[in-house]
């Protein structure tokens, strides 16, 4: 039975961390905008930066 005169604190400590991150996040705008991030996924990736080609002269072939 003694072991709740430790328990109860330790769980009221920690309900009142879990509620100031809460707090913290909306704070923070961490649930301003739900919807979207579960939406880009379906988006296609944008267009690759075209590759820099290389100048044509002339070659050194050795046959």
């Amino acid at each position: 039975m003694s072991i709740l005169l430790f328990l109860i604190p330790i769980s009221l400590i920690l309900l009142g961390i879990a509620v100031l991150v809460f707090v913290w996040a909306v704070r923070n705008g961490q649930f301003e905008d739900l919807d979207t991030p579960a939406l880009d996924i379906l988006l296609d990736d944008p267009p690759a930066p075209p590759q820099p080609t290389r100048p044509s002269g002339p070659t050194s072939d050795a046959d």
